[in-house]
């Protein structure tokens, strides 16, 4: 056939990618991902450079020698996830095929898989910050969330962090609270949040960005159904029993390393199709988010009661 599937795959998996860094309330994340080596497939290789203290200057010698380690760590990227899609051949010919397509997908990736990718984000990030120890539960009220906010936001200061480093998701439960306060909104600036080359404009808090997420991704824990099992067929995510609500998140900007990938987007014509006189376009996602051990202390979580 004329149309070039190769090519599409290609343009589809570059957008697709684009798409989760723009649309993903964590896709900021991504940036902290620049030096990261992915070669297809479920790994990833971070670099680490380790380098040693200051020692004495002499006169006579000179400098201590000084040496630098610079090796990769592997991980494996623990969300494998895919879905596959067909269009029926009558509905879609090759003059069409592409925006057809890039429609489906993009909108797939909106509703379904965006918010998937976030929720899990956010629940594992408050899961490493409640096991370093570094939660707290609080019930929201209009008169003391401003103090509890802040009081999060000078633990990670006290750690060396400048409030500049920050960044604080936060369920739209609590940014209401937060922002329906009049006195609080005085103390609220508006500015520009750049993620994946755009710029968004969103409320600060003493110059951190507010991000607003949905509620039903800020949770401790989620069920990520496979899609196949009965009462999982229609796949995605839901919140897993007894999980507890994320209030906001305090996080150093530069802890999250997140990666989100598509694997090369496969398209079938309706005559390699041998299942239906159909186009069929396969999707499958990699992506997960990684946080350096020595990090795990510069991030606080506010859980619900």
């Amino acid at each position: 056939m004329a149309i070039n599937t190769l090519e599409y795959s290609k343009l589809f998996q570059t957008q697709l990618d684009l798409q989760v860094t723009q649309q993903a309330t964590t896709g900021w994340m991504e940036a902290n991902a620049g030096q990261v080596i992915y070669n297809g497939g479920d790994e990833i290789k971070i670099p680490e450079v380790i380098t040693q203290g200051l020692g004495n200057y002499d006169r006579d010698l000179g400098f201590v020698q000084g040496s630098v380690t610079h090796k990769y760590q592997t991980h494996k990227l623990t969300q494998d996830r895919g879905r596959t899609f067909q269009l029926d051949a009558m509905d879609v010919n090759e003059t069409n095929f592409g925006v057809t397509a890039a429609n489906v997908m993009s909108e797939f990736q909106r509703m379904q898989v965006i918010p998937e990718i976030d929720a899990y984000r956010y629940s594992l990030i408050g899961t490493k910050a409640t096991g370093a120890g570094n939660s707290e539960t609080y019930a929201l009220d209009e008169a003391t969330i401003l103090k509890k906010i802040m009081s999060h936001v000078f633990k990670l200061c006290d750690l060396g962090l400048d409030m500049s480093q920050l960044v604080i998701p936060m369920a739209y439960t609590a940014y209401e609270v937060l922002t329906n306060n009049s006195a609080i909104q005085k103390k609220l600036d508006v500015s520009t949040f750049s993620q994946g080359g755009i710029n968004l404009t969103i409320k600060m808090l003493e110059g951190i960005p507010l991000i607003p997420v949905s509620s039903n991704r800020m949770k401790t824990s989620f069920v990520l159904n496979d899609g196949k099992t009965a009462g999982q067929e229609a796949g995605g995510f839901k919140a897993a029993t007894g999980a507890k609500d994320i209030n906001w998140l305090v996080i150093n900007k530069s802890a999250p390393i997140a990666i989100s990938k598509t694997d090369v987007v496969r398209i079938f014509d309706p005559m390699q199709n041998q299942k239906a006189n159909a186009w069929k376009l396969d999707y499958r996602k990699y992506h997960d988010v990684i946080i350096p051990t020595n990090k795990i202390k510069t991030i606080y979580a506010s859980v619900g009661e």
